[in-house]
């Protein structure tokens, strides 16, 4: 049977032998009364990769988001948000529906925002408006195409926050690639936010689950709507050392990821019909559109597929390539002779 190239998202990586055997010899525990021994081994680690005091572990990166954002906020709170963030695109409304509290989109240069359109969106001190509560970042950026955040930008973000009395959350779902890329140490970014998550089934490689670090107070506020959006959980420790067996083995391996993905930009650009600035590429996402006079985006996808090579249209005109630990170099080489043939005859 013909392999597929499955580039639609690094959460389709699946659990590599040895995560398994991990997993299956995994010590548990009723995590729902902390006695899960796993779990709480993952939550230390991953607060001390972070520089924060505490984590709780989620089952998922929307979970982590969406409890962090009810524990830093009240309802009729106003949150900035870049426009093509996470949580306001793709959280089914949930800081709405879970927090009460509404969005303020941005309008950024590939995700990341200034401080000067941060402290332009703060609210004045007015019975008239929502008060100004929260700043969310993301880094690295989705949409951005895996844009990784600049840090001195984050850095003049907080002075703005700090001069406004605001928090600041960190949508970290890839920090751990923006950390291994520019070889800053996560704490280096972290220590700007009051609260952060990273996500373990995207390029770490795990089949479940996202972390939320920040302080013992606000951690043990998260702890409870956690069990309130329904994410206790009991003998959690089988999914837990998948996480921890992530983060001992798949972290520096992410530059591989990074190589790959900026081998297929190269060849993306090279092809007729696409759109692509290589330099762009910064991590592992490569985001590319299909020129006008050729065939959509959705019937590129659909030619591709037949190819057996996965890739996603986004908004027109526009595709995504993800590449993660189930895709070699090899493998995109691959995706790019399939992609000629395909647009070679896409032509209208």
């Amino acid at each position: 049977m013909e392999k597929v190239i499955d580039l639609r998202s690094d959460t389709v990586t699946r659990p590599s032998p040895e995560m398994r055997k991990a997993m299956a010899e995994a010590e548990v525990g009723d995590d729902v009364y902390g006695e899960d021994p796993t779990v709480n081994r993952l939550q230390e680690m991953v607060a001390e990769l972070l520089g924060k005091e505490a984590a709780i572990f989620t089952a998922s990166g929307t979970m982590a988001n969406e409890t962090a954002l009810r524990a830093l906020t009240h309802p009729g709170d106003e949150v900035v948000v870049e426009h093509t963030s996470h949580i306001y695109n793709y959280e089914s409304g949930g800081a709405a529906a879970l927090s009460g509290v509404q969005l303020a989109p941005l309008q950024g240069q590939r995700g990341v925002l200034t401080a000067e359109q941060i402290k332009g969106a703060i609210r004045p001190p007015d019975h008239h408006y929502a008060p100004t509560r929260l700043v969310c970042l993301e880094n690295t950026h989705n949409r951005g195409g895996g844009k990784i955040y600049p840090l001195g930008e984050i850095v003049r973000i907080r002075e703005i926050a700090d001069r406004y009395g605001l928090m600041m959350h960190l949508d970290g779902a890839r920090l751990l690639n923006a950390v291994v890329e520019s070889e800053i140490p996560a704490p280096d970014w972290t220590q700007f936010f009051d609260s952060v998550i990273i996500c373990l089934s995207k390029g770490l490689g795990a089949p479940v689950g996202s972390m939320v670090a920040g302080g013992v107070d606000f951690i043990e506020e998260v702890h409870r709507y956690r069990k309130m959006f329904g994410g206790g959980w009991r003998q959690a420790g089988i999914l837990a050392a998948a996480g921890i067996y992530a983060l001992k083995n798949n972290i520096e391996r992410l530059a591989e990821d990074h190589a790959n993905a900026r081998l297929l930009a190269d060849g993306l650009a090279d092809i007729p019909g696409i759109i692509l600035s290589p330099e762009e590429v910064e991590t592992n996402i490569v985001i590319f559109a299909i020129q006008e006079g050729y065939l959509s985006s959705r019937q590129i996808s659909d030619r591709l597929k037949a190819g057996y090579v996965l890739i996603n249209p986004i908004e027109p005109p526009r595709m995504r390539a993800v590449t993660h630990l189930d895709v070699s170099r090899e493998d995109c080489l691959g995706a790019l002779k399939v992609m000629r043939e395909v647009m070679a005859e896409a032509k209208r």
